[in-house]
């Protein structure tokens, strides 16, 4: 019998994954799971239950009314869970925090498998993962606890969904909690890990795409780009990468290596610093070439420091651009918010 893979992404960024069999509900899914998502009557009656499909195919059958799901949410991609039967994996947005539905963040271990410096720019680091750690959303980022000081700290992840190597791009900080660590740090060394956390993440792709990344912010497109490679688009995405100094344009071959595998992806580079020996000085905003716009007909998504971010937001209103969607994580060495 088929089975199918959901991802419940909560209101306050907790994301579990649950088996729904073929013709099962994705309400009975979860509370099979132990996990209880907003319900009273369980018929389409109430529309208690009411959630936001982000991807996947499914079906709603017509056993529920009309004011429990009008047609136009329908159409908008709402749904009852109470009537929900998959038919392809799905991700779900469920507007209540997962407290509310009795679960919470997963807790895991991981081994350190490597740990690679870019100069002063950036760490790389690679942890092998246990086949039970659970899967997160490409995108979607996880808290890190660092050895010996009772601190954590949040990065975003670069590898693959479901690999069983986990891999982060960590930005050197001078003097640093876990880049100190990091310069010390041997092979074997057991790490304690939360989540997957965070409501950045790829949605279903159906219109171009650009990608804006700021830094070590370029962490969460690499795992979306891995995820395009492997199962294809025929949409154009376009990534601009913008660093502060020449030495932060790191793992651009990595870029390269996603270009030749993806036809429709291309990206561009910028730097910063007015010293640049690089062909294109300046920042992110003042390198969107209307051609990567499509007028608006375009999904964006945004992961860079909060200046980045405010900038690019100021742009877009400057000049009338109205994307379809805009997706972004805004982060310091300490904290992530997403949107």
């Amino acid at each position: 019998m088929n089975s199918y893979r959901i991802a419940l992404n909560f209101e306050d960024g907790v994301t579990r994954f649950v088996d729904c069999s073929a013709n099962e509900k994705v309400l009975d899914a979860a509370f099979r799971h132990r996990i209880n998502l907003p319900m009273d009557c369980s018929d389409g009656v109430c529309g208690t239950c009411k959630c936001k499909a982000e991807s996947g195919a499914y079906d709603l059958g017509d056993d529920y009314i009309e004011d429990a799901l009008t047609g136009d949410e329908a159409a908008e991609g709402l749904v009852l869970t109470c009537q929900m039967v998959p038919r392809s994996d799905c991700v779900i947005s469920v507007p209540v925090p997962s407290s509310a539905c009795k679960t919470g963040t997963a807790a895991f271990q991981a081994t350190v498998a490597q740990v690679g410096p870019f100069g002063d720019a950036a760490y790389e680091l690679v942890l092998d993962v246990a086949d039970t750690a659970p899967v997160f959303l490409p995108g979607q980022y996880v808290n890190i606890g660092v050895p010996g000081s009772g601190q954590h700290r949040s990065y975003s992840f670069s590898s693959m969904p479901g690999a069983q190597r986990m891999s982060f791009m960590i930005k050197q900080v001078p003097d640093g909690l876990m880049s100190t660590w990091l310069g010390t740090a041997q092979s074997g060394q057991m790490l304690e890990m939360t989540g997957p956390l965070g409501s950045f993440y790829l949605r279903s792709v159906t219109r171009p795409l650009l990608f804006l990344a700021g830094g070590t912010g370029l962490a969460p497109f690499l795992s979306m780009l891995e995820v395009l490679a492997m199962h294809g688009t025929s949409q154009p995405v376009h990534l601009v990468y913008g660093v502060t100094r020449d030495q932060d344009l790191v793992m651009v071959d990595r870029l390269e290596a996603y270009a030749a595998r993806i036809s429709c992806f291309t990206f561009s580079t910028c730097v910063a610093d007015p010293q640049t020996t690089h062909p294109r000085q300046g920042y992110v905003t003042q390198h969107l070439a209307p051609e990567v716009l499509h007028s608006g007909n375009v999904d964006v998504y945004l992961c860079g420091p909060p200046p980045m971010v405010e900038a690019v937001q100021k742009h877009f209103k400057a000049e009338g651009i109205a994307p379809a969607s805009f997706h972004y994580e805004k982060f310091t060495p300490n904290l992530a918010v997403v949107s």
